[in-house]
């Protein structure tokens, strides 16, 4: 008699998945993307003020990180997703009805505090829904998705920003930004989300994972646990404690200060939180940068767009190769991050046109690296704040982006831009031999305690 495992309930994780590509794609469907620096140069402003409004930005993110990550712990998650669209719509509606300083710099708190309130949260809210259905290995695979769904959402704003604005100027290009975002915050309903866990169930998807990253190796503590995808030790999902990292009702205070001490005592939860954001942060700044990688190819101001296109491309490509990249080995993912880098650093030095081949093909490298080490970084928090332990990885994120930005300034007005990002190239070749020269360690010490 053949006894089959029990199934992981299909209908809801779809219906789970389907909701977030639908917020994704929404959340970015923003008109505004390509003209907002337009924008505010038909207002009337120089290049410093322009400047002063992405630091306004950045520090709005920075601040608000962390306190929204310990909110949505204590309180609601979805509640967090569903507002976070709207506040942005309010930013963009004050940007087009009231067209000044002021107004971008509120506008550029709200859009900060927008995309702290999401931060975190969702990734802590589809973690959590799939880990309850036994099915937490294919959180890297829907997170994947979502981001190339972004990225698509990015690419439709670009093709319909200018026939927009050549029916209904700024106004209507503004008018369209608010609908994308209230259209997010309605799918943001949809979210499920339970903050008690559900009966134990198995996950078919948990075991081929564990097989290929290396099997279970027991630890002291009596609870196995499995070699992740770039080397790590983290616990095992698909037992019955799935899902017991929510079974706690902190309030807000407390969720920040329990996610704060997991980082701090646990070496593992900290080294994925860095990673997680030196890999996201590097190349999430050099995005800014290629429109000027562009032009110094040589080409006219027309084609820049399309070599930015090829770009855009290669990032959602990495975000499909998810479900591929999670066989990767330690040294596999090492491997990864340098040849990355190295088509970055290669691609970036040619400068000529057929260079932003190499570029496209680093960026989706990055984007594919990005996700696994999120998927890594859930899978080895433990506590009940999640979303706090996620925000503070976005918080590092942000923080390391200014130092890129400010580094990246000095290299580009002294060398050049080509130089500027291969220098910048380095950071994951740095990465990639530690990951490779640790990658065997924590199979041999893992019989003696949890790495």
């Amino acid at each position: 008699m053949t006894v089959h495992p029990p199934r992981v309930p299909d209908a809801r994780v779809r219906r789970l998945a389907a909701t977030l590509y639908g917020y994704a794609f929404l959340s970015e469907l923003v008109l505004l993307y390509p003209l907002y620096a337009l924008l505010f140069s038909d207002t009337g402003l120089s290049v410093w003020q322009i400047s002063s409004l992405f630091v306004i930005w950045s520090a709005a993110s920075i601040l608000l990180e962390v306190p929204s990550g310990a909110f949505a712990d204590a309180f609601s998650r979805r509640l967090l997703l569903s507002l976070a669209p709207v506040v942005a719509a309010a930013g963009f509606a004050l940007w087009v009805l009231v067209p000044s300083y002021p107004a971008f710099a509120v506008g550029f708190v709200l859009w900060g505090a927008a995309g702290a309130l999401a931060s975190g949260a969702l990734e802590a809210l589809v973690f959590t829904e799939l880990d309850r259905l036994g099915a937490a290995g294919r959180y890297a695979r829907l997170i994947g998705r979502a981001k190339t769904a972004e990225t698509l959402a990015v690419l439709t704003s670009i093709l319909l920003a200018g026939p927009v604005f050549a029916v209904g100027g700024y106004p209507a290009i503004g008018a369209a930004s608010v609908l994308a975002c209230l259209l997010a915050a309605a799918v943001a309903t949809r979210f499920p989300e339970h903050r008690r866990p559900a009966p134990a169930q198995a996950a078919p998807d948990a075991a081929p994972a564990v097989a290929e990253r290396g099997g279970e190796v027991p630890v002291e503590s009596g609870r196995p646990v499995h070699l992740d995808a770039v080397g790590g030790v983290g616990p095992d999902r698909s037992g019955p404690d799935a899902g017991a990292d929510d079974d706690e009702d902190l309030g807000w205070w407390a969720s920040l200060r329990a996610g704060l001490a997991e980082v701090r005592a646990d070496r593992a939860v900290r080294a994925a939180v860095l990673l997680a954001a030196v890999v996201a942060a590097v190349w999430g700044a050099l995005d800014e940068y290629t429109p000027l990688l562009a032009r110094d190819t040589g080409v006219g101001e027309a084609t820049v767009p399309l070599l930015l296109l090829l770009t855009w491309i290669g990032v959602a490509v990495g975000g499909l190769l998810a479900p591929a990249g999670e066989r990767l080995t330690a040294r596999g993912y090492a491997g990864l991050l340098a040849l990355s880098a190295v088509a970055l650093a290669a691609g970036a030095l040619f400068a000529r046109p057929a260079g932003f081949a190499l570029v496209a093909v680093a960026f989706c490298g990055f984007q594919l690296a990005t996700v696994l080490a999120d998927a890594r970084l859930q899978a080895r928090i433990t506590g009940g704040s999640r979303a706090t332990v996620t925000s503070l990885a976005g918080m590092a994120t942000d923080v390391t982006i200014i130092a890129v930005y400010g580094g990246y300034g000095l290299l580009a007005t002294g060398a050049g831009n080509g130089v500027a990002f291969a220098v910048a190239a380095v950071p994951y070749l740095i990465m990639a031999l530690l990951l490779a020269s640790r990658a065997g360690r924590p199979a041999r010490a893992s019989a003696g305690h949890t790495g």
